[in-house]
């Protein structure tokens, strides 16, 4: 058989033997969310298993009410229901990389709570916490990357 002769289109088809095999019964399904929300898993993991003493730091019991809360139990959430999968090392990288930096800031007498109290909960809106004041810089400083 020349080169001539090959049917170029039927050797693409074929299956690198070196590659696996990938058929739709093959394809993992992606892992099951252990909780299905920040919220439940605030409520049913990270509360529970978070002791600290409050006299020093700051806490919200309507965490749900500070953006930057909802944020970084979010982020919390979703790292862990990835870090979770790792046997060996995931749950220490979660403390290390997510959970004590997030908590340290949400428990901060600076951090998003610094005017509500345990005994007291959320703060009221006299002692609201007001967003950064910003100015909008110009349009052509920061393109909208989605639309190039």
């Amino acid at each position: 058989m020349s080169v001539d002769e090959i049917d170029w289109d039927e050797l693409e088809d074929e299956p690198d033997p070196a590659e696996p095999a990938t058929t739709e019964a093959a394809a993992e399904e992606p892992p099951q969310l252990v909780f299905g929300s920040a919220a439940e898993f605030m409520r049913d993991k990270l509360a529970p298993m978070y002791r600290r003493d409050l006299s020093n730091r700051r806490w919200c019991n309507q965490w749900w009410l500070h953006a930057e809360a909802v944020s970084r139990v979010t982020a919390l959430w979703r790292a862990w229901e990835h870090l979770r999968l790792d046997p060996a090392t995931g749950m220490s990288v979660w403390w290390r990389d997510h959970a004590d930096p997030h908590m340290a800031v949400l428990l901060s007498s600076e951090g998003p709570f610094s005017n509500c109290t345990e005994r007291r909960g959320h703060h009221d809106a006299d002692s609201e916490i007001k967003p950064f004041p910003l100015i909008e810089p110009p349009a052509e400083m920061f393109p909208d990357t989605r639309n190039l």
